[in-house]
């Protein structure tokens, strides 16, 4: 089957002949991208849209808090430069093992952000020139904080994670919890009794009392001396005309979607530029085949515990193909058949076919592009939505998940060459990669197409479900449950007293003609007793 791994190559570097087909946007517009709280993956899902924007004459404009790696002249990145909150710096392997600690982070940091952001002079002066902008894109989780630019104004969010149910919400389309998938488990329908209630309960606690009720407060009550006039920003994020979705059905959840929510999913991935000479030599001439190894942007290797670091050393040390790893410091004793770098380009790794299996962190991102340059997954969830993308990889049989819990160098030599030995992985991904790039057009160009849509019909409320604007009382009809059942209890009552009152009368009436003829009986008695002898005689006579 490697044919088909070069097939994918060969299409991939043809296809950008055949791909676009938009045309050339009718006028320049000044667009603002705000992502003041966002890891480096997140970025990079905004990147490829922004430089896209930029290649058509757009004026773009990004908030960040990371520093500028954009060459475009018309492309400003302004990085805020506070540092209450740098997902980057977090200890994932720490955060893994206690997710109420993330929560805590966030429900410390964001309003620390709040209080702070707009006192920054550069952040000051673009809210001052909001009225500037044409559209302003946002990362949809954990960016309330840039809601007063977004009032009045029309505004979309990218989903980074893909769907996220708690959004979908908001905008009119709450998926119901009997199959939707959360954010930590990709559940395979249909789901048992005991899935079901802890999606269920996962989706109350995140959406409800963690951020409607804790979260989101905290960072209005930081706000609100600022923008005294300044809405609910729930009610705010109801008036999204948009949401590009980090998602499609080849590799995620088939679910229900508004006009308002595209999928976008794999926009940053394209056809891999080639290999430099040396890295590209390193793999071509592995005759067993070459292992690529990294946990993202976010997870440090040095972070790693020892244990897991002597792990993978022994693991890798038994096998017979080349390792490359992603991996920020020395490694002590590293045999000779690991490669290790601080930065590497990953898609263009991905993309080669001599690369067998791909050791990943299963973020989005990187899955997405395993998928897409046709590479099976060995997932070692840690964090966030990592854990459901692992159980994707694995439901779709492109790979296996593991549990860091239950890693062992046998585990993880058996692991790998499971994969690299049984067909089945790479004919499964092999298969993916056909259907995400089975598309009328590229995800990114469908992307620009609705971006600037939005901003063409001032905001697109033609897109928006009514559903968006109306309580959660109307979009269940409580009211009408409450008044079906209060006319059922008052027919209940009714029907209750109409039956007691012709008991009443019923049971009145048979038992009122006893006493009746028991009455005339005894009167004729007494009149008996009353006649002499004689009458009686005569009577008898």
């Amino acid at each position: 089957m490697k044919y088909l791994r070069v097939l994918a190559v060969i299409l991939s570097v043809v296809a950008p002949c055949v791909r676009s087909s938009l045309p050339p946007a009718e006028k320049s517009y000044n667009i603002l991208m705000l992502l003041p709280v966002a890891s480096k993956s997140h970025r990079n899902v905004f990147t490829p849209l922004a430089k896209a924007l930029d290649a058509r004459g757009h004026k773009v404009v990004m908030l960040s808090n990371h520093p500028s790696t954009f060459k475009q002249s018309n492309i400003t990145i302004i990085n805020h430069g506070l540092t209450d909150f740098n997902i980057d710096e977090m200890n994932m392997f720490e955060a893994r093992t206690n997710p109420s600690a993330g929560r805590k982070i966030f429900t410390t940091a964001l309003p620390a952000i709040a209080e702070k952001l707009y006192h920054v002079p550069e952040v000051l002066d673009l809210y001052q020139r909001r009225k500037e902008f044409d559209l302003f894109i946002v990362n949809h989780m954990f960016n309330e904080v840039v809601y007063p630019f977004v009032e009045d104004m029309p505004f979309i969010f990218i989903s980074t994670i893909g769907m996220d149910p708690r959004q979908s919400a908001y905008m009119g389309n709450p998926l119901p919890t009997s199959y939707a998938g959360n954010m930590v488990h990709d559940w395979i329908p249909p789901l048992t009794i005991t899935q079901r209630m802890y999606n269920t309960f996962q989706q109350i606690s995140y959406a409800f009392i963690w951020r409607h009720w804790q979260m989101v407060p905290l960072i209005e009550e930081k706000l609100q001396p600022q923008f005294p006039s300044l809405p609910p920003l729930l009610d705010l994020e109801r008036n999204v005309s948009l949401s590009l979705l980090n998602s499609h059905f080849s590799f995620s959840q088939t679910l229900p979607l508004l006009p308002s929510q595209v999928e976008v999913g794999a926009m940053h991935c394209q056809p891999a530029p080639p290999l430099q000479q040396e890295l590209r030599n390193i793999i071509e001439e592995s005759p067993k085949g070459v292992i690529y190894f990294s946990l993202g942007s976010v997870a440090k290797g040095t972070t790693m515990p020892e244990k897991y670091k002597n792990i993978f050393v022994e693991a890798f040390e038994r096998l017979d193909q080349k390792v490359i790893w992603k991996f920020e410091e020395k490694i002590s004793n590293m045999p000779g058949n690991i490669l290790r770098a601080k930065w590497l380009p990953q898609q263009s790794i991905l993309a080669h076919p001599n690369v067998l299996v791909f050791i990943s962190h299963a973020g989005l991102l990187s899955t997405q592009e395993a998928i897409y340059h046709g590479t099976p997954v060995l997932a070692l969830p840690i964090f966030a939505d990592q854990p459901r993308n692992g159980e994707m990889i694995s439901n779709a049989g492109i790979g296996l998940n593991l549990l860091w819990e239950d890693l062992t160098v046998d585990l993880l030599v058996d692991s790998l060459n499971e994969i690299i030995h049984n067909r089945k992985y790479q004919d499964n991904v092999n298969k993916m990669s056909a259907a995400i790039k089975d598309q009328p057009e590229h995800p990114l160009d469908r992307a620009i197409f609705w971006t600037e849509y939005v901003i063409r019909h001032k905001g697109a409320p033609q897109l928006r479900s009514p559903a968006a604007q109306i309580s959660w009382i109307n979009f269940l009809n409580l009211d009408i449950l409450v008044l079906a059942h209060l006319a059922l209890y008052v027919i209940y009552k009714l029907m209750k007293v109409l039956l007691k009152v012709t008991m009443k009368i019923l049971l009145g009436i048979l038992f009122s003609n006893k006493p009746q003829v028991t009455k005339l009986e005894n009167i004729k008695e007494n009149e008996d007793e009353g006649d002499s002898e004689e009458e009686q005689k005569k009577k008898e006579d």
